[in-house]
């Protein structure tokens, strides 16, 4: 609120009580607010109820909102009681949707910051970050509550609305980054694609991304704000030659997250279900058909709904490695790792890819990031080079990789690639690495790790009766007796023999 306006306040505490359930288990709407006619002057509502435990995912408060208001503003707040070790306390996020309604698909989607914000505003000509500026038409508009976690005696939450009227501004244009960057061929291209701004629960501005980007040596990055695309207008005068944006999202469920890595403009995709809603594979569908791959983040991360659970039959690429490396990028690996022997007969495989999750300082842009090759610097490349795996991951753009694999009549295979030769024919795999001292080096197959070495080089012979497929990682030394040191990068694999 301005210090120039005097808002008249009226407060209608309304408890808890279910109207209507909109989908099995999964939403409720409650008792809501009415600003029945326009007032002229500031006019400002609260809400007071209390959630029980075992509510569910996503609760409605509905606001009827009269005709003639310039803008929307909501606050929250809700109760933190201490619990006992060991039991999840309160948390509470928000968002909004207007008046075309809350329905799966999000047309009425106007915003959501989850539990980074305790208020927003929505207007035609600017929105809080996360949220997105358009007018405020009369109709049913509905308050998103989403328990993420109840506390044993509940979630007491207090909603405060205030409504601005006057005559709304001017709605802008979205202008959004180029698809390509000129003057950029075939070349292996650095990016980060898991990345949060202002525009969700991070706390970097969009400029100051880009900074950190071109710092860490990165080609590209893609915006993917938790559940929401309001970023996407907001990108493209920090684009360049030397650094593609994409566009996509977050999309943050209550069984694990996905990223809609490189969309189209302004494509939102909805968030609310769980694996057994039996919803994931649409909109997953709804990815590819704007123009974006389906990417698994950090699908074993132990955090409250972070654990993936949707299965991986739909997944394009895999992130493997989210963030400084810790035992859940390990268990990702092996997991992923157990997936490509079918694949070595000729079966589907997914790629991984690795990258950042970088949130506020002292998150590291870059760190990791995925290593490209790409015919040029352009949307359409650089995700036809991570769908096909030619990719490797790096802890930083001072760790560079070759590998490849050679055999047969003079034919040799890369990184993502299949060298096709006969089931016996003698294999040369070789692999060098710069910018890793202290480092080891490992040649893994469908048999675990068959080659160790500390030099910066390794040459390896093989069949593909030996070894259906190959993979490079370098490791640091080990900081748990025992156990493989902190990865400093690996690749994707490179397929030995004929297609089983």
């Amino acid at each position: 609120m301005r210090k120039d306006e005097q808002p008249t306040t009226r407060r209608t505490d309304i408890h808890r009580r279910a109207l209507l359930v909109t989908s099995a288990a999964t939403a409720l709407t409650l008792n809501g607010v009415s600003f029945a006619s326009a007032t002229g002057r500031d006019d400002t509502r609260t809400v007071r109820g209390t959630l029980p435990t075992g509510s569910p995912d996503y609760v409605y408060v509905p606001v009827e909102v009269p005709d003639g208001v310039r803008e929307l503003h909501v606050s929250y707040r809700y109760d933190k009681p201490p619990v006992p070790p060991g039991t999840q306390g309160n948390a509470l996020d928000i968002g909004l949707f207007d008046e075309r309604g809350t329905d799966l698909g999000g047309r009425g989607f106007r915003g959501w910051s989850g539990g980074a914000r305790s208020e927003f505003f929505v207007r035609a000509d600017a929105a809080t970050p996360g949220y997105l500026p358009g007018r405020i038409r009369p109709g049913t508009w509905h308050i998103a509550l989403g328990p993420y976690t109840v506390a044993p005696e509940g979630l007491a939450y207090e909603i405060t609305v205030t409504l601005r009227y006057g005559a709304p501004g001017a709605a802008p244009r979205p202008s959004y980054p180029p698809e390509r960057a000129a003057g950029r061929g075939r070349a292996w291209y650095r990016g980060d694609c898991h990345l949060h701004s202002v525009h969700s629960d991070g706390r970097r501005t969009p400029v100051e991304i880009a900074a950190l980007a071109r710092a860490a040596g990165l080609d590209f990055i893609n915006s993917s704000e938790h559940n929401t695309h309001a970023a996407h207008a907001h990108w493209a005068e920090h684009a360049g030659d030397d650094l593609l944006i994409l566009l996509g999202e977050e999309v943050t469920t209550r069984n694990g997250h996905v990223l809609a890595l490189g969309t189209d403009p302004g494509t939102f995709v909805d968030w609310r279900y769980r694996a057994r809603d039996n919803r994931f594979g649409h909109y997953a569908r709804e990815i590819r058909r704007a123009g974006g791959l389906v990417v698994p983040a950090h699908p074993h991360a132990t955090c409250i709904g972070c654990n993936w659970k949707f299965g991986f039959g739909e997944a394009d690429v895999v992130e493997v490695w989210n963030g400084p490396y810790t035992p859940d990028d390990e268990v990702s690996l092996a997991d992923w790792d157990s997936r490509l022997e079918a694949a070595g007969r000729g079966g589907h495989w997914t790629p991984a890819m690795g990258s950042s999750d970088a949130h506020r300082d002292p998150d590291r842009i870059g760190g990791p990031q995925t290593v490209v090759l790409a015919d040029e610097l352009s949307r359409t490349a650089i995700l036809a080079g991570l769908r096909a795996g030619r990719s490797y991951v790096a802890e930083s753009a001072s760790v560079s990789l070759d590998f490849s694999a050679a055999g047969g009549r003079g034919r040799r295979a890369g990184i993502g690639e299949r060298l096709a030769v006969d089931h016996d024919a003698p294999v040369t795999v070789r692999l060098e690495v710069s910018g890793a001292p202290g480092c080891t080096l490992r040649l893994v197959t469908d048999q675990g790790t068959l080659l160790t070495s500390a030099s910066g080089s390794v040459e390896w012979r093989t069949t593909p009766a030996y070894a259906s497929y190959v993979r490079a990682e370098v490791r640091h030394p080990a900081t748990v007796p025992g156990l493989p040191g902190p990865l400093a990068a690996f690749t994707n694999p490179i397929f030995l023999g004929e297609r089983g």
